[in-house]
């Protein structure tokens, strides 16, 4: 009780403004662009008079108290250590905005994780051969790396494109789920697996999971794969339903004994689940996705109590039925956006979605990549401002 009660005063202290005799910390000043901290200064350290919300505290160690990687506003203080009190390294932030699209390239499909490394790893259908990789400190700005594969070590379930990467931290190391297709094999078409013990690779190939006929769902491509209390599943499905199924603990090969259950109707493709609070998110993409700025994808969504669902919409009604919700849809700016990531983090914690859609504005028939924040209402059911794509939008919150 008293170390809880002794978070508590630390906290509020920080808060509230507290402190003892000697050097201060004031003047905490926010300006409608940055942050700035003035006076920091080694020993006996008082916060004083200063004006603190959306004040984050993480892995908070009460012994001897050290307070790691605390976000004030936009301010980052890390290795803030209160006996005494000495900070160290104050990281300044300034948020401004981007512009979107974030990558002006033709990168349908994208897969995003947050690596070891601390740097993001996007990967996308192939329109350059082998499957792109592109990496970025801050979600912004976005440099080529290289491919997963090259020529002589492309997977060959059959002779299509890759189409659909979804990559993993898993066991250690990195998996690449990928489907191999061509336009109307949806009989001949399968999803594989490759492993890396790098984000930018080279991925070694492990074959074929199955193929469509092999697991008796046809089209099986766009696979996403989650981790759930322990055991490793996989997802899929476009436009023949949405099918998921249980892996080895490996997460190479499907579990002897799995048998393939299904959770929507033939509503959407390329599906993805966010697990939040309690929930099961199941998101997916509906309509035309490849006929340019006439394309009438969008992104929709329903949620379960259970991984296997049933999945439903604000309504009540079940997508095995057919029912959804519309979660992102075209505007003027930008049409058919959607075959969305898995949301990744700042290091505010903030969730953000990268997805691919056409510029309006270029009669493009390019799918190239954008960008925007996903939020959340106090009923739990996630957002993005205006159910559409940005132009313009404040940037995630990194630590650069």
């Amino acid at each position: 009780m008293k170390k809880i009660i002794y978070i508590l005063l630390v906290i509020t202290c920080i808060a509230a403004g507290c402190g003892s005799s000697g050097t201060i910390l004031e003047d905490l000043e926010i300006s409608p662009n940055d942050t700035i901290v003035k006076v920091v200064t080694e020993k006996d350290t008082t916060f004083k008079d200063s004006v603190v919300t959306d004040t984050i505290y993480k892995d908070t160690l009460i012994q001897d108290t050290i307070i790691r990687d605390t976000i004030i506003r936009d301010t980052i203080i890390r290795d803030t250590i209160i006996n005494e009190v000495i900070i160290v390294d104050t990281i300044i932030v300034t948020r401004g905005y981007y512009n979107n699209p974030i990558i002006n390239m033709s990168l349908p499909d994208p897969t995003v994780i947050r690596a070891k490394d601390y740097n993001y790893y996007l990967f996308a259908t192939e329109d350059i051969r082998n499957t792109p990789i592109y990496k970025s400190k801050n979600l912004i700005n976005w440099e080529f790396v290289g491919t997963a594969f090259t020529d002589e070590t492309r997977p060959s379930i059959n002779n299509g494109n890759l189409w659909a990467p979804d990559i993993n931290y898993v066991n250690g190391k990195y998996y690449l789920y990928y489907s191999q297709s061509t336009w109307g094999g949806e009989w001949t078409c399968g999803i594989g697996v490759a492993v890396s013990d790098k984000p930018e690779g080279p991925y070694h190939d492990h074959g074929k999971l199955f193929t469509s006929r092999e697991i008796g769902v046809q089209n099986s491509i766009d696979p996403y794969f989650m981790e759930d209390d322990g055991k490793k599943y996989l997802f899929w499905g476009s436009n023949r339903g949405i099918f998921g199924i249980e892996l080895s603990d490996d997460g190479l090969s499907i579990r002897k004994g799995a048998t393939v259950s299904k959770i929507a109707a033939e509503i959407m493709e390329g599906c993805y689940i966010h697990k939040r609070d309690g929930y099961y998110y199941l998101f997916g993409s509906r309509g035309s996705c490849c006929n340019g700025v006439n394309s009438s994808y969008h992104v929709i969504l329903g949620r379960a109590t259970n991984l296997f669902g049933p999945y439903t919409n604000r309504n009540g009604e079940s997508m095995l039925s057919g029912a959804f919700d519309v979660f992102l849809k075209g505007n003027d700016y930008v049409k058919g956006p959607g075959h969305n990531s898995k949301f990744v983090k700042d290091d505010k914690g903030q969730d953000w979605m990268i997805y691919h859609g056409y510029l309006n504005k270029e009669a493009s028939t390019r799918r190239i990549t954008f960008l925007d924040q996903v939020k959340w209402t106090n009923d739990g059911w996630p957002y993005i401002d205006n159910d559409s794509p940005s132009e313009k939008a404040i940037k995630p919150i990194i630590a650069e």
